[in-house]
């Protein structure tokens, strides 16, 4: 089962990196293999929580697959949960958070951001496959994200 977590300083808000991840309809427009996106429903909870039901396309080599997730943005905490729907997995289950570093030091980054993803494919094939080069694969995602920011947020100012 392929699980992978780190924590990366960056130098944007945490609410910039928060609003970046949340929203998933773009995902396309700058992930590696994601193909396509669709919102299903999205539902505002009482206790603050938004809640969006999606849909992925990934795109790996001869492997197209579809998979369903449910989205759980927790605005106040700057946290989003994501746990599986219908698709290629028997599990996926990953989550973000974010906080602001201290404005103390004027060469700290702005923020950090703690990320993990645990999953398993039904497929053995693609299981076999993605297990090969998932190391990379994740990183490279990671840094799909930290060049979104870099493009949307622009390089940071000195502080």
């Amino acid at each position: 089962m392929p699980h992978r977590s780190e924590t990366r300083k960056l130098p944007y808000t945490a609410q910039q990196m928060y609003d970046l991840v949340a929203d998933v309809s773009r995902y396309p427009e700058f992930l590696p293999w994601n193909s396509a996106a669709r919102i299903r429903a999205r539902q505002q909870r009482d206790d603050g929580a938004e809640v969006i039901e999606a849909d992925l396309v990934i795109s790996f080599k001869v492997f197209r697959e579809r998979f369903g997730s449910r989205v759980t943005l927790w605005p106040e905490a700057l946290k989003i949960d994501t746990e599986y729907l219908d698709g290629p997995f028997r599990h996926l289950h990953s989550g973000w958070a974010f906080r602001d570093l201290p404005d103390d030091d004027p060469a700290a980054p702005g923020c950090e951001v703690d990320f993990f993803v645990d999953f398993e494919f039904r497929n053995a094939l693609l299981a076999r496959l993605i297990g090969v080069v998932f190391d990379e694969a994740m990183s490279r995602i990671v840094r799909a994200f930290e060049t979104r920011a870099r493009n949307l947020y622009g390089a940071p100012a000195a502080r």
